[in-house]
């Protein structure tokens, strides 16, 4: 069967856009305009070829300047916007094209062939950095041999199956011995083929009381990991100690990639609670360091203070207010605004900080090296296309000098309330 031959003149004329009395081009274009998705009055061609559509470069830009400033800016973001307008008429047509979005799948495993336990601190609530890398490992060594990965931390599902856990129990007991005690219980009931914790002082003291009570060696400080073999330096840094993977391992971090992928199931589960029994610890009190005085590497707050801010008595009441840690940008220190020991970057200090504020930072190279670690960025800068703005998951476009102010009168009067 042979296909209707058409005729390209009659087509093309068919698509043509006419004036207000069907003759001449259309108003206000002295060139002719061409309809070719078939959405004129006067389209004859329901078949014609899908093809770009053709736009107007200068509203395409006036859409997407940003007002302020004697100098134009633009907002990538909205550069879609102007050709978003012309193409209004082609929405059913790009909608009936546009795949259908899914439900992210969960995947979901019944009946493993065993356990991997993963132990995550979770400070505040919430996972770390060092805890997702946990979670990591327990998945790279439950996938290979069909296994599910059970995170003891009091979590929420969803959280914990982003993180790929497959089941999540609450773990019981305020007091190193009680968690030691609650661990050991899980471990005689599940018998789980590994057991992982995190270098931390919680999550390595809390392996080191398990490991004692279990009565079996703790790899410690594994700094390379999978399903056959596992290593950490020694001797100084030396040699290489290299095994398999035993029951009890701690890693250090960045041992591992957190898990990234498809969702788990984190379906909760209820352990057996051990009996309470007498402990040679009578109270526990945690005592945050002063984050006026705490090193900068070791800080899990800054705020940082860049070329943009010029008075440091409101930025220093600011990190007081915070509670941060005051850091500054290369430019400040040499300035001699702030001391050499508080510079953030690949020359200063590199951070691993939960949180980092920055304020009238632009974001050079060498500062976003110093904050690669960091797990939430927040910026302050009147440049909208800044590079630190571009790194921040939360950004405000204006002055810090501004903003500083604005803030505190917020912390006082939530403070009051």
């Amino acid at each position: 069967m042979s296909r209707p031959r058409r005729d390209p003149r009659a087509a093309r004329a068919g698509q043509r856009v006419t004036g207000p009395h069907g003759a001449g081009p259309a108003v206000g274009h002295p060139r002719p305009r061409f309809d070719l998705f078939g959405t004129a009055p006067n389209a004859a061609a329901p078949n014609a070829a899908r093809l770009a559509v053709r736009r107007d470069p200068r509203a395409h830009w006036a859409a997407a300047r940003t007002r302020g400033g004697a100098r134009p800016r633009f907002d990538l973001s909205l550069l879609g916007q102007g050709s978003l307008l012309q193409t209004r008429a082609l929405e059913p047509q790009i909608a009936a094209l546009e795949p259908v979005p899914q439900a992210p799948q969960v995947r979901i495993i019944d009946d493993p062939a065993f356990l991997v336990l993963a132990l995550a601190d979770a400070p505040g609530g919430h996972l770390s950095v060092q805890d997702r890398q946990v979670l990591g490992a327990a998945r790279l060594l439950a996938d290979a041999g069909g296994g599910a990965v059970l995170l003891l931390t009091s979590l929420l599902p969803e959280d914990a199956g982003a993180a790929g856990a497959d089941r999540v129990a609450d773990l019981c007991g305020t007091d190193p011995d009680g968690r030691a005690d609650a661990v050991l219980a899980a471990v005689l009931a599940l018998a789980p083929r590994h057991v992982l914790f995190a270098e931390t002082p919680t999550g390595g003291d809390l392996a080191r009381r398990v490991a004692v009570r279990l009565g079996e060696p703790l790899f410690c400080g594994a700094e390379q990991i999978s399903a056959k073999s596992i290593a950490r330096p020694a001797r100084g840094g030396t040699v290489e100690r290299r095994s398999t993977p035993p029951r009890l391992i701690t890693l250090a971090d960045g041992a591992a990639a957190p898990h990234g992928r498809v969702v788990h199931e984190a379906r909760p589960v209820e352990l057996t609670r051990p009996a309470p029994r007498d402990s040679f610890i009578l109270a526990m009190e945690e005592v945050p360091a002063d984050p006026a005085t705490v090193a900068l590497g070791e800080a899990d707050f800054v705020l940082s203070a860049g070329h943009g801010v010029s008075d440091f008595e409101a930025f220093r009441a600011l990190a007081v207010a915070l509670g941060a840690t005051p850091g500054a940008s290369r430019m400040v220190c040499d300035a001699g605004l702030m001391p050499r020991a508080a510079q953030v970057g690949a020359s200063g200090t590199v951070l691993a900080a939960r949180c980092y504020f920055a304020l009238g930072i632009a974001g050079a190279p060498q500062h976003l090296q110093g904050i690669a670690g960091c797990e939430h960025v927040l910026a302050v800068n009147i440049d909208l296309h800044a590079a630190m703005v571009a790194r921040a998951g939360l950004a405000i476009v204006q002055d810090a000098q501004l903003v500083m102010p604005a803030l505190l009168k917020a912390l006082h009067e939530e403070e009051g309330a």
